[in-house]
């Protein structure tokens, strides 16, 4: 029977590598679209960036690194993305307008060339300015399409000297989208009154300038433009669903997405013991912790909860940890749910070293409802540097066998993460730059899960050499498409 499933995939790489299919792996949900499948909206884009006395040159750099970047991943020119940047400080300067260049290459080099100005924290004015002056027509705005969106992107890390409401609500009245990143001391409620509405999604916070860089890839996705689904260039079996960038596959009803986040099968979670172990320090902030519940249950979701099915805790830590409920708390997906939702927020420090011995020393005892020979599971989501030590304590929860997850968002640190992730590491911790992106690491999370099926069982068997037919069927479809896409390619290049 092994030599047969052996045989089979053997079979299919060499049909695979005879064809000449290009070793390109296709996007995986969550992941950045390469480039050439992603077209940037028409957009007029005015970057407004603080260069007060308190934003350091080698700060102001990061600043012009992160700009950089979102303009990377755009289609610049007259008919696509203009962009232009307004420096600001007591007083502004018109850094260039959204005319004044055509091209991605000269729009990065006036970018690289910009100065701070180091003086006050004008943030008001800045923003008066850029509606009044930056998104006129005679600054090349395309004030008369409404094939053009208007967007700014503010960045400040101080308390502003003048008003900002008013100035806000002019802007966003006229029809600007405004997006707000506040930087270590910056003052939350002005960030607030500057941001468009919903807040989640235009309000966005680093502790320190170091950490601007993660943000770029929010703009990246948010700029671009692209079905996927629609054009066909997925592989998924079941259901396509777009996101920005980049598409994710789900499942009919009744079947479960596989660990290769593109096929279906009717695996359920069986007897797992699954604590979360959440941050809930004050840099998480409110709204984001808010976010952070509704991963925890988007994962609930998936699983089938009961005495033979799975059992879920849940711990809260920040200067100190809390067992939210334990293992034998709940025996209904509904009674978890509700139970997450009315968890309150700790909002302190991030002992993170502490949260992971309580969690391989209390959590699964079979005083709390722990159930021998039951794969036992830790999801801990951290947003920042642990203040305590983590390397002893991680390494004890993962030598009691405990299939170790590690979710970072913001300004957590990838280092930590991997110390906290079981092996193979790459498949045990992820992060992202945003909150409001957590939910892509949930749809992972949910097939890592599940427990996986004996691969030499007749039945799997069957299925395998179903999907391996499928795979090449597809893969001589794509080949095909590849030949045409690159002849026209040739035809192009030699015209």
């Amino acid at each position: 029977m092994k030599g047969l499933f052996s045989g089979l995939l053997v079979f299919a790489l060499i049909l695979v590598q005879a064809n000449g299919v290009p070793k390109v792996k296709p996007a995986k949900p969550g992941l950045q679209v390469p480039a050439g499948l992603c077209k940037t909206k028409s957009t007029d884009l005015v970057f407004i960036i603080d260069s007060s006395r308190s934003v350091r040159p080698s700060e102001f750099e990061q600043v012009k690194v992160f700009v950089s970047q979102v303009i990377e991943s755009l289609d610049i020119g007259p008919n696509a993305t203009q962009v232009g940047l307004v420096n600001y400080a007591s007083t502004v300067k018109n850094e260039f307008t959204l005319n004044a260049h055509r091209n991605k290459a000269s729009v990065l080099r006036a970018v690289s060339q910009i100065q701070p100005l180091s003086s006050g924290t004008m943030t008001g004015l800045a923003i008066q300015f850029a509606t009044n002056i930056a998104f006129s027509e005679s600054q090349g705005a395309r004030v008369k399409s409404n094939a053009a969106s208007k967007v700014a992107i503010i960045v400040t890390d101080g308390r502003p000297q003048d008003r900002v409401q008013e100035s806000a609500t002019q802007a966003k009245q006229s029809g600007i989208e405004i997006f707000a990143i506040g930087v270590g001391r910056a003052e939350m409620n002005s960030l607030r009154e500057i941001a468009s509405e919903p807040l989640e999604e235009h309000l966005d916070y680093v502790e320190s300038y170091s950490a601007i860089e993660k943000l770029s890839k929010k703009f990246q996705e948010a700029f671009c433009v692209v079905n996927l689904c629609a054009s066909g260039d997925h592989d998924c079996e079941h259901i396509c669903v777009s996101i920005p960038s980049s598409y994710k596959c789900a499942c009919n009803e009744g079947f479960t997405l596989n660990p290769d986040g593109r096929t279906c099968g009717t695996c359920s979670s069986g007897g797992v013991d699954l604590a979360f172990v959440i941050d809930g320090s004050k840099s998480v902030r409110p709204e984001n912790f808010q976010l952070v519940k509704k991963f925890i249950n988007q994962i609930v979701d998936a699983l089938e909860v009961g005495d033979q099915d799975a059992r879920i805790a849940l711990v809260q830590y920040s200067s100190s940890v809390r067992t939210e409920f334990p293992l034998n708390k709940f025996r209904s997906k509904q009674d978890i749910k509700t139970a997450v939702k009315k968890m309150e927020y700790m909002e302190r420090g991030t002992m993170t070293g502490l949260a992971l011995q309580h969690l391989s020393e209390k959590i699964f005892a079979l005083s709390q409802g722990a159930r021998e020979n039951i794969p036992k599971v830790g999801i801990v989501f951290t947003d920042g540097r642990s203040q305590d030590y983590i390397n002893d304590f991680a390494q004890k929860a993962k030598d009691k066998g405990i299939r170790m997850f590690a979710v970072g968002v913001g300004n957590a640190l990838e280092e930590e993460l991997r110390i906290i992730a079981s092996d193979p590491v790459k498949d045990h911790y992820h992060y992202s730059a945003d909150f409001k992106t957590m939910n892509n690491i949930a749809d992972k999370l949910q097939v890592k899960i599940c427990v996986d099926e004996d691969p030499c069982a007749c039945e799997s068997l069957v299925e395998f050499q179903t999907k391996v037919e499928k795979i090449i069927k597809t893969l001589t479809s794509k080949l095909g498409a590849f030949t045409k896409k690159l002849a026209a390619l040739e035809n192009r290049l030699l015209v």
